[in-house]
């Protein structure tokens, strides 16, 4: 079987990631090297072995691994197959480097909703027009990252906070069009970001880009029955293209913008 080497990276336009990288490697190994932000890996095919602080460690599918800033580690196949696997580089301020040690120690995490949500993340990351959805699952997940990494102490469930959601809610119907990143809406307010995606799901059980995103395909419907086309719609309600707007209207509506807009076609022969 000849070696493999698949790549594929980008930087996406969400605060504090500073590249998403993709692989498949058969036979690569990493030689010792540091890197000045964050990596936060899965891998979704094989298993990578690697050396951090002079000790083994390995990357079953179920775990998720974070490899501190400025320490050494390297990396190889664990598996004849090789490795598949999806990383995250993040800014050094994301997680503070209080939390070093705790990584250095412990970098492989046991936790299934973690790793779904950095899954969830990745694909976020992979849509443009999606940047709100993404900086809310970053959020989460690095609240998540120091509750482990905080050896002994838990996060405390966030409380209900009503005016508080009902305020990044007023926001979000003023910015419907031109959106607003997570931190925008935490200066404004006065809260931190986790809190208030927290405050708003517990007050609407809906996620605040979730919101924002049916705020957009009910606009966007308004637009279409006044006979105007999906692609110019698209951008006169808030989405990236009109490839973004048809994949959220058809969840949200069951039909395509286009259908939607002209119901009759379907019914020619």
């Amino acid at each position: 079987m000849a070696p493999r080497q698949e790549v594929s990276a980008w930087r996406p336009a969400v605060p504090g990631v500073v590249e998403v990288f993709h692989a498949h490697f058969t036979e690569y190994a990493y030689p010792m090297h540091v890197h000045e932000a964050w990596t936060l890996l899965i891998v979704d095919d094989g298993a990578v072995r690697y050396d951090l602080d002079r000790h083994e460690h390995g990357t079953p599918h179920d775990t998720v691994s974070l490899l501190p800033p400025h320490v050494p580690h390297n990396g190889s196949p664990a598996t004849s197959g090789g490795f598949r696997k999806r990383v995250l580089y993040l800014d050094a301020d994301v997680l503070g480097e209080d939390l070093i040690g705790a990584a250095v120690d412990a970098p492989d995490l046991r936790d299934p909703v973690l790793r779904r949500r950095v899954g969830q993340l990745h694909s976020a990351l992979a849509r443009p027009g999606d940047e709100l959805e993404a900086d809310s699952r970053l959020t989460l997940i690095g609240e998540r990252l120091r509750t482990h990494l905080r050896a002994g102490l838990r996060t405390a469930a966030a409380r209900r906070d009503p005016d508080l959601a009902r305020r990044l809610r007023e926001l979000l119907d003023e910015h419907v069009v031109q959106g607003l990143t997570l931190d925008e809406a935490a200066g404004v307010v006065s809260a931190h970001p986790a809190h208030l995606v927290r405050a708003f799901s517990a007050a609407y059980g809906i996620a605040p880009h979730q919101y924002l995103t049916a705020r957009r395909v009910d606009l966007a419907r308004r637009f279409l029955l006044g006979g105007r086309p999906p692609g110019e719609v698209a951008v006169a309600a808030g989405f990236y293209d009109q490839a973004h707007l048809t994949r959220h209207f058809r969840r949200l509506v069951g039909v395509t913008p286009g259908r939607y807009r002209d119901p009759w076609k379907s019914l020619v022969r």
